[in-house]
């Protein structure tokens, strides 16, 4: 017999949800179980199910009974692309870190699909995952409040939530120094100094937004105005920023801080096909790619201290917070012919 806490008769089951929906309850598990398309379920019916399972809190009736059983030791990541360095390397350590631990790790990839990041979470916690690592989501929050729903726990990583733990680079910091660091050589190399470009990222992001802030505190300090139609945020994607760049002219001896080694990629694509060579270009790029340092233009990077943010991570599966904390870990600035420094 099942155990009971009491509550058991409040609980909904497939029968409940199926009688509400006005379908099957063989609807209704294929539904919840992802297998809803194999049969021809329509979209409508798989989206009303799902969302009467939300309101009527179906997710804890399931963590419920995974509590009964013995602990998986299973931990999930969310991340959003596997094509660049740094979330390539959060994703390889994560799971060297997590097998050290004793901890059986589980990463999927969402392609920054809000949807997808959801069924991820989903379906994590269908196979008894013990806690979420939510990498760069764009809706952490819905995530957390199902993760809250559900029992389980959820700490957000690179990408700050409301409702869960989150560990986060100084993006304002790493920005600003690495802003300085291309004015500065500007002055050395050009003997002038004239406002940076800003390329790539979405105004709604928060790291955008703090690489942004950190960008104009940097020419703040030397009492430099950045004009408006120089900070061009069309996304991260190669082609995005292409498309950008096309409708912009720079002039000589100009200076670019690029938000993120794939916007890099477009980028560069655009000066190679306008510009005959790098000697009036100056460039850092937030993120570090070892074959981008290469570039003749490029003066720097901020790296982002994947290890040391992993690190944090796991201290707080370890030993959960009492509030949800927002911890900010210092990037290291390279500055290409220079040395690494933590910042």
């Amino acid at each position: 017999m099942a155990e009971s806490d009491g509550n058991s008769a409040k609980r909904p089951t497939i029968y409940d949800l199926a009688e509400i929906a006005g379908t099957s309850p063989s609807a209704v598990s294929s539904i919840l179980n992802g297998t809803w398309k194999k049969r021809r379920i329509s979209e409508k019916l798989a989206k009303r199910v799902s969302r009467i399972a939300a309101e009527q809190g179906y997710a804890v009736n399931l963590q419920a009974s995974l509590l009964r059983r013995e602990r998986s030791r299973i931990i999930g990541m969310i991340v959003p692309k596997y094509d660049n360095r740094y979330f390539g390397a959060i994703a390889e350590q994560f799971e060297i870190m997590a097998r050290a631990r004793g901890l059986f790790p589980v990463i999927t990839c969402t392609q920054r699909d809000p949807e997808l990041e959801f069924e991820a979470a989903r379906e994590l916690i269908s196979y008894q995952a013990e806690c979420l690592i939510v990498t760069g989501a764009t809706d952490a929050d819905r995530i957390g409040e199902f993760c809250a729903a559900a029992g389980v726990r959820a700490i957000n990583l690179d990408l700050p939530g409301r409702n869960a733990p989150s560990i986060v680079s100084d993006n304002f910091t790493g920005a600003r120094d690495l802003a300085s660091l291309i004015l500065s050589r500007m002055k050395r190399d050009f003997g002038e100094i004239t406002p940076l470009w800003f390329i790539g990222g979405r105004s709604q992001d928060h790291n955008t937004a703090e690489r942004l802030r950190g960008f104009k505190a940097a020419h703040r300090q030397i009492g430099l105005p950045v004009p408006s139609d120089q900070i061009i945020m069309p996304g991260y994607s190669p082609h995005k920023a292409i498309a950008a760049m096309t409708t912009k002219t720079l002039a000589d001896r100009s200076g670019l801080f690029v938000n993120s080694t794939i916007t890099l990629e477009g980028v560069i694509h655009w000066l190679n096909e306008q510009r005959p060579g790098p000697d009036d270009i100056r460039l850092g790029c937030f993120d570090w790619d070892p074959f981008a340092a290469l570039l003749p233009q490029n003066v720097g990077m901020t790296e982002q201290n994947v290890s040391a943010m992993l690190e944090t991570t796991f201290e707080l599966v370890e030993t959960p917070p009492a509030e949800n904390v927002r911890i900010e870990v210092p990037c290291i600035l390279r500055e290409i012919g220079g040395p690494a420094t933590a910042r």
